[in-house]
């Protein structure tokens, strides 16, 4: 079973709920980060990292023996990393996506294509829980490939959680889709219900199965529960505005840890979430 946490927002807690969950779940269980641009993840769990690899995209390399400048892999490119210019091609690496068009395509067959790299992909351990995360490179721009060889680690035999980064952009895409049921995580705010209305479209897009953890329940209004009755979206799982908690997040202390018996709640949250997967796959 694939777990993917969510969020409308940065800062609502879904780190705090992706570990304790974890953590809470305990044997064969998989946590994967897909918050490339910025994991934190590893704040919490503390793992050891026992490997790496790197993760590049293809981008393409003119032979200017063979190329006859007719325009063609900048015509084709949807991108706009190619363009020819008084016979000469330029290529903005940035911009390329390494879709391969351009090779493809190139009537002259003048474009190969060679790995540049934008990130790295790091295995790791804690405690009883396989860890993986993404790394975006400094000064890239597309995650979706890191978030791809992320998930290309996904064990089909354990139970995976993914933490997503937050929004509603092509990453939060990228890392949701495939997963048996996502876990939304929001305040109970103004900006929060903003955001989880823009989250829960995505998600329906998706076909994915959702339910709602509301953080720092006491804060705000009730808005995001009306909300949420209103779409026919479970309230799973509500953690109180609490010093304590925030404390202890604030020292890189897992909830579940900091505060043991939340563990009951987070492994009432796992049964829930598995009894309406279960329920989803009955009704298909």
């Amino acid at each position: 079973m694939i777990v993917s946490v969510a969020s409308g927002k940065g800062g609502t807690g879904k780190t705090l709920v992706a570990t304790s969950l974890a953590l809470s779940v305990g044997k064969e269980v998989q946590l994967l980060d897909c918050d490339v641009e910025e994991p934190n993840d590893h704040i919490l769990l503390k793992p050891i990292i026992h490997s790496s690899e790197g993760v590049f995209i293809p981008i393409p390399k003119i032979d200017e023996d063979k190329c006859n400048h007719c325009g063609k892999c900048s015509e084709v490119c949807a991108y706009n990393a190619i363009a020819v210019i008084k016979e000469k091609v330029l290529i903005f690496p940035e911009l390329c996506h390494g879709c391969g068009a351009c090779s493809y395509l190139c009537p002259e067959k003048a474009i190969s294509e060679e790995g540049r790299r934008i990130g790295v992909v790091e295995l790791g351990q804690s405690e009883a829980i396989d860890f993986v995360q993404g790394k975006l490179s400094p000064g890239e721009m597309m995650a979706p490939p890191v978030i791809r060889e992320v998930k290309r680690h996904i064990h089909p035999q354990k139970t995976v959680i993914i933490d997503v980064s937050p929004g509603t952009s092509c990453p939060v895409v990228e890392a949701i889709k495939g997963s048996d049921f996502c876990l939304l995580v929001t305040e109970p705010t103004p900006f929060g219900l903003n955001d989880l209305t823009l989250a829960v479209e995505v998600i329906k897009k998706l076909d994915i199965p959702s339910g709602v953890v509301i953080n720092r329940d006491g804060s705000g209004d009730s808005q995001v529960g009306r909300y949420c009755d209103g779409e026919g979206i479970p309230i799973l799982l509500r953690i109180p505005l609490d010093t304590e908690i925030a404390i202890l997040y604030s020292r890189g202390i897992p909830l579940v840890k900091g505060i043991p018996q939340w563990r009951e709640s987070f492994l009432a949250l796992f049964q829930s979430i598995k009894s309406k997967v279960g329920a989803t796959a009955d009704e298909g």
